[in-house]
This record gives C-alpha cells, sequence and structure tokens, in this order.
C-alpha cells in the first residue's frame, strides 16, 4: 500500500511507477499532503490508467486556478501598497508562481504571503485596511499578541473576495531564539515586472528552512522538503552556507538539505549529509501519514507541536501564553 515514503519516491522519480501502482493510496496521500498538484505536475504526459490520468489532469487544471487567484490577489496588493513606494516582497508558494519556479509548478497556495519593512507596517496595515480587508482576529489578546511578539501582523481577509493575507516584518518571531536579518532579506530581493519583488534564491531556501525548522511543527513538512530539493535543484548551494549563518539558519538550512536529499535525491554538498540525533524522529515525522492519507505517530506528532512551541518563545513566556490561551 501506498505511505508518504511512497509518495516521496514518486515525486523524485516518477519513472519508477507501474500501471498496478496502488494509485488510491498514492493520490489520497498526496491529497493529505497538499502535492496532489506537483504530483500531476511531475507525471504528466506518462502512461497512466485513464481513471488516474483524468484525476490527475483534474488536479494539475485545479492547481493552475489557484496559480491564476495567487497572481491576482498579489495584485490587488500590489495596487493597494503601490503608493506607499514601499518593497513588498513575496513570500512561499506566490513567490514560487510568480517568478516562475520549479517549486511552483503544481503547488498549493493559501494565503497570501509579504514581507516588508518594520518602519513600514503602519502605513500597510492602513492602506490594506482601506482597500476593503478586514481583521480576522479581533481578540484584543490575540491582537496585542501578534503586534508584540509575533514576525506579522494579525492576519487579514479581504471582505469581497475572501483570500487571506499575512504582512510579515520578518521570517521568525520576535520571541525565537533565531533572528534573521530582515533588513538584508528585503535588500537582496529580486524584482519581478510588475514591481513587486520576491527573496533573493538564497533567502528563499533560508525562508523555506526556517519555516520548516525553526518555526513549525512539521505539519505541511513533505510539501516544505520538496520546496527545498526544488530550490536547490534550480539554484544549487554555492554560497548557502554563508547567507544562512548570516540569518542564523546555519543549521535549519543543512538539516533541510539533508531530508531533501533523504526523501527526494537532493544534490547537496557531502559535508551536509551528517545526520544528528534530531535527524531520524523528523524523518518519522514527515512521512506520518499512511496508505489512506490518514495522520498516523500521533505521539511524534504531539512531540513536534511542542517542540515548535518551545522554538517560538522563552518557557516563562510560553507558561503564561498557554495559560492565557487555555482560559480564553
Amino acid at each position: 500500500m501506498a505511505d508518504a515514503l511512497s509518495l516521496a519516491r514518486a515525486l523524485a522519480d516518477p519513472t519508477t511507477l507501474r500501471l498496478d501502482t496502488d494509485w488510491t493510496g498514492l493520490i489520497a496521500t498526496a491529497r493529505a499532503e497538499q502535492l496532489v498538484g506537483t504530483l500531476a505536475w511531475r507525471l504528466h504526459g506518462l502512461p497512466l490508467p485513464e481513471p488516474v490520468a483524468l484525476l490527475l489532469a483534474e488536479a494539475r487544471a485545479a492547481a493552475e486556478g489557484a496559480r491564476r487567484t495567487a497572481l491576482w490577489e498579489a495584485e490587488m496588493a500590489r495596487r493597494a501598497l503601490a503608493p506607499l513606494g514601499c518593497p513588498v516582497v513575496l513570500l512561499k508558494g506566490t513567490a514560487y508562481v510568480a517568478a516562475g519556479l520549479m517549486a511552483g509548478q503544481g503547488r498549493s497556495i493559501g494565503d497570501l504571503d509579504i514581507l516588508v519593512p518594520r518602519g513600514s507596517l503602519d502605513a500597510v496595515e492602513a492602506a490594506l485596511l482601506a482597500a476593503g480587508w478586514e481583521w480576522v482576529k479581533p481578540d484584543p489578546y490575540d491582537d496585542a499578541y501578534y503586534r508584540r511578539w509575533m514576525h506579522e501582523l494579525p492576519p487579514l481577509i479581504h471582505g469581497e473576495r475572501d483570500r487571506m493575507i499575512d504582512v510579515h516584518h520578518t521570517i521568525l518571531p520576535l520571541t525565537a531564539r533565531i533572528t534573521p536579518d530582515a533588513e538584508a532579506l528585503v535588500a537582496a530581493a529580486q524584482p519581478l515586472a510588475n514591481g513587486l519583488l520576491v527573496l533573493s534564491a538564497q533567502d528563499m531556501i533560508c525562508h523555506a528552512a526556517a519555516h520548516l525548522f525553526a518555526d513549525g511543527d512539521l505539519t505541511g513538512g513533505l510539501r516544505n522538503v520538496w520546496d527545498i530539493h526544488c530550490l536547490l535543484t534550480e539554484f544549487g548551494s554555492d554560497g548557502l552556507a554563508n547567507r544562512a549563518a548570516r540569518h542564523g539558519l546555519d543549521v535549519s538550512v543543512r538539516r533541510a538539505a539533508r531530508h531533501a536529499a533523504g526523501l527526494f535525491g537532493t544534490d547537496v554538498p557531502g559535508n551536509w549529509r551528517r545526520s544528528d540525533a534530531l535527524d531520524p524522529w523528523i524523518r518519522r515525522r514527515l512521512l506520518a501519514r499512511d496508505g489512506w492519507g490518514r495522520a498516523t505517530r500521533p505521539a511524534t506528532r504531539f512531540a513536534f507541536y511542542v517542540r515548535s512551541h518551545w522554538l517560538r518563545m522563552p518557557p516563562a513566556m510560553l507558561a503564561r501564553h498557554l495559560w492565557t490561551k487555555a482560559w480564553r
């Protein structure tokens, strides 16, 4: 029966799939990991059973619709923020498709994520509110928590288009143990034809690694490791170690490269492949999905959930935050 490891192998080398593959399990797992559009793109043109070919054609069409929607939402944000004259950097999936990168091929895209200079936050917030975005979290505690401690404004949603936007001023919470150089991220960003920007190639990899290993609980981690595989395949790793060190993300970037190599065969420097004690547990968490697409290994998942909060804030602050959230 197909499982998360089978999905990783299929993405890495689609030619290994056979007509008698467990297609139901493979597609169910891909859907659960938000990788079905990517799988459909990777398998396009290969001999497939007709029902599978039809289903994957629908997945490619859905991914293309999501791509257009994401680019349109980015354009709406650009129009709202253009009068401010501040740099607006696209992040994550929208950045990948806007730049025409391998990582954007068939990618699932959720919210619009942008990065702006911290000094421009008030003006950006006012411009978005004037253009029809509204607060998602009206709770005063949540609002104050985001503004004081997080790396982004409280999330906003557009009242008519029902699309979310996350406005970042850096890429990790202010309470995190690692403090990337946000000014350097913006300064090195590359312009697109429409005036928006995307992170430099090296900073894209740093951000993807930070999001995966220095901030989150690895939910959706297989998709993020695929992003890193694509970015490393397209851009290589020259100069990446120095750039990662500047952001304090050298451990996260090397770990991301190791898991990309282990799961997808990514070409990475040999001295980056030396594993540590946490790596087997990370792999176990990344592949915690059965052949029906259901989550498995609940204890491992919970352990990484706790770890993600531990990384985000000091113990006393974490205890106070969890206590407040529990009572509210």
